[in-house]
């Protein structure tokens, strides 16, 4: 018995892989094909638009799948909601769609944009939010470059942005959030409830939850001598409870945590003044909780 995987293609492929393989699953991509190796003979694996993954999991085409909360409500499709996977293409964190308008517009809320017309790739998630809001506009599908549309061939648009950086770039301004949206490890609802393919699918989700919580930090250890103790341990007031184990000789320590990699670089120096000694920093993989 096998699970089909979906695995999404595009802007989400190399975050994606590498999520993997912080989890310990190597994929490799062959360029002219949709079916990359996993180095588990459990799994098939397809690579698919996350625009398109939610609606092949909900036909049982693939049995789980990674796709965006934004395509699975775009899609109406049914599906099992494992996991959410807070990571986007470039950074750890959700995507917003935005209503954006040009810079020189007048412009200021949806409700000025009474029988206007919008350019958007999320026609029927666009639809509900105008309709939530009492306007009555036309919400034209587009198939790409959204950005360069108004005010030529739209009077705004609804695009998904990490930053706001590329809309700038664009003389676009954000005039509302429309929705907020992240990366989400689904199942089809068959598949959820055949007992192998659960267990299969939420060991999926236990790793490549542990590789999450792993990324952007990184593990000390270090000895300190007992009497220094305390000065040390004042350095890590953000963390908890630190594990301290014995050393062959009575009068030290060894001190092992998890601290934010960004902060290492800080506290690594603070630690060698408090009385720390044989510090390591080693990367995480993942931390299973």
């Amino acid at each position: 018995m096998k699970l089909k995987l979906g695995l999404p293609k595009g802007s989400l492929q190399e975050a994606s892989l590498s999520l993997f393989r912080r989890a310990g699953y190597e994929i490799t991509v062959n360029p002219r094909s949709y079916f990359p190796a996993i180095d588990d003979e459990e799994i098939e694996c397809m690579m698919i638009r996350a625009q398109e993954m939610a609606r092949y999991v909900e036909d049982g085409i693939l049995d789980a799948g990674l796709t965006g909360k934004d395509w699975i409500l775009e899609s109406d499709a049914s599906v099992v909601e494992v996991a959410d996977l807070i990571y986007a293409k470039h950074t750890l964190g959700k995507v917003r769609w935005v209503l954006a308008v040009p810079e020189k517009s007048s412009f200021q809320s949806v409700r000025d944009l009474q029988g206007k017309i919008i350019a958007t790739e999320l026609v029927k998630v666009t639809e509900r939010y105008l309709a939530a809001n009492h306007v009555q506009a036309k919400v034209e599908f587009s198939w790409g470059a959204t950005e360069v549309k108004p005010p030529v061939l739209a009077d705004a648009i609804v695009e998904v942005t990490e930053t706001g950086s590329s809309l700038r770039a664009n003389g676009l301004r954000i005039v509302e959030t429309v929705l907020e949206s992240n990366t989400k490890f689904i199942a089809n609802p068959r598949a959820w409830e055949e007992p192998w393919k659960r267990q299969k699918i939420q060991t999926l989700d236990l790793l490549l939850r542990g590789a999450m919580e792993g990324a952007g930090k990184v593990g000390l250890m270090l000895n300190v001598c007992r009497g220094s103790l305390e000065n040390v341990l004042a350095v890590l007031p953000a963390l908890k409870r630190p594990t301290i184990s014995n050393l062959s000789d009575p009068e030290w320590v060894a001190v092992n945590t998890v601290i934010e990699e960004k902060t290492a670089r800080e506290i690594i120096p603070r630690l060698k003044a408090a009385g720390a000694q044989g510090i390591v920093e080693y990367p995480l993989n993942k931390i299973v909780l």
